[in-house]
């Protein structure tokens, strides 16, 4: 099947199987390999993009899903005002530890922001809640996004 969608913001077609998922296509067939297979489950966010304008784990997408649908990975949200915010913010107060779980929680950050550009702590654990880090104590994966909501705020 041939589909077609807007991918950080470039058009692009592609031929997919039936069986194949989302998270496959964007590695392998289109070369976006900071979205990451954790768990393969759903489970991890380790594979979060943003689809349709929501938060979605690409493992779980069959690829002939994407059909005509707008799609953001990690490489498209860096390159935005919010992405680049929250992985300076992760930076400053020390979230990374391995970064293997980095993309997908900027992703969800960033997904955060787009909703709800002044969330609380309680906001941003809520939408980091479907990411999981096994390095961090994830307090600071929050601080780095409150750190974000306010740098972006003072810019406007």
């Amino acid at each position: 099947m041939n589909i077609g969608f807007t991918l950080n913001g470039r058009t692009v077609r592609v031929e997919v199987g039936p069986s194949e998922r989302l998270l496959d296509v964007l590695r392998e067939r289109l070369g976006l390999t900071g979205t990451k297979e954790g768990c393969g489950e759903g489970e991890c966010g380790a594979c979060s993009i943003i689809m349709n304008g929501m938060l979605v784990n690409s493992c779980l997408i069959p690829a002939f899903q994407a059909d005509n649908s707008k799609i953001e990975t990690i490489e498209g949200v860096v390159e935005t005002a919010i992405g680049k915010a929250i992985v300076d913010s992760f930076a400053e107060c020390g979230a990374v530890q391995c970064g293997f779980c980095t993309p997908g929680f900027v992703v969800a950050g960033a997904a955060l922001f787009r909703e709800n550009p002044d969330p609380t702590e309680e906001d941003v654990r809520v939408a980091l809640s479907g990411n999981l880090c096994r390095c961090t104590g994830y307090s600071k994966l929050v601080e780095g996004v409150l750190i974000a909501a306010r740098k972006l705020k003072e810019r406007k």
